[in-house]
């Protein structure tokens, strides 16, 4: 019997700096097939190839994965800055619509980094372009030296609510997670709720509020080790019976977000 299908958003590249890609990294797929037990499929993200019409009816779930180009400020109603960073125009174009579009018809969808800022910018909501200059936060951005080991190291605890939908899934209300970006929530979209912080009060982990299906979302990487890592693998797991319901036709969230 065939897996159920998860899309992985893929980001653009330039290889040697002129040659143009599309790749997604290595743990996400692991993750999607090892942890959730699906079939993990790169989306080339770029309208041109694609329609978000298309890709609802091809796959049963997505992965909104990190990546180094940032949501365009555009999108949120303020003006680009040097701040801001790079963009990836072709993406948002893809994904702003295909969270909506999830969210309405409750297919289930995972959010990581730049994906959980998506969905808060998808639902209306805002981003600082830079937390580390923001009066009393800490700098959550990827170590710039070490092993690859090193820079997924656990760095700071989260805080989740008591008796939420992510306490419910790590089945505690503190965990200790990675931090590898620049931004962050600043001010939430409609319907999004902030289930989980850092200890400088940085939303970490979200989902969105009265939508029939998994939307959960976490602004560190849950990706890196999620065979192994108690914060990880109950989280892809959750996914991957979220997917798997979706793929059998129901459309069931295992008691996970009415429960918050």
């Amino acid at each position: 019997m065939a897996r159920p299908k998860v899309g992985i958003i893929g980001n653009s590249y330039l290889l040697n700096d002129q040659y143009p890609a599309h790749a997604g990294g290595t743990m996400n797929s692991e993750a999607v097939a090892e942890v959730a037990g699906c079939m993990p499929l790169l989306i080339p993200s770029d309208p041109r190839f694609l329609s978000v019409e298309e890709l609802l009816e091809s796959f049963d779930g997505f992965l909104l994965t990190g990546g180094r180009p940032n949501v365009h400020p555009n999108e949120y109603g303020e003006a680009e800055t040097e701040a801001h960073g790079a963009f990836d125009r072709a993406r948002d174009a893809i994904v702003l619509p295909l969270v909506r579009a999830c969210v309405e018809r409750g297919q289930p969808f995972l959010g990581i980094c730049r994906g959980f800022q998506e969905v808060n910018v998808a639902m209306g909501g805002s981003l600082y372009p830079e937390i580390r200059d923001l009066p009393g936060r800490m700098n959550h951005r990827m170590p710039p030296d070490g092993s690859l080991e090193e820079k997924f190291a656990l760095r700071h605890p989260v805080k989740m609510t008591p008796g939420g939908v992510f306490n419910g899934v790590f089945g505690a209300e503190e965990v200790m997670t990675n931090s590898l970006h620049g931004q962050g929530i600043k001010t939430p979209g409609a319907r999004i709720v902030i289930d989980g912080h850092a200890p400088d009060g940085t939303p970490e982990a979200i989902y969105v509020r009265d939508a029939p299906g998994f939307t959960l979302s976490v602004q560190w990487h849950p990706e890196w080790d999620a065979n192994n890592d108690p914060v990880s693998r109950p989280l892809f797991q959750a996914f991957g019976t979220a997917v798997h319901a979706w793929a059998n036709g129901a459309n069931e969230l295992g008691g996970l977000q009415e429960a918050g």
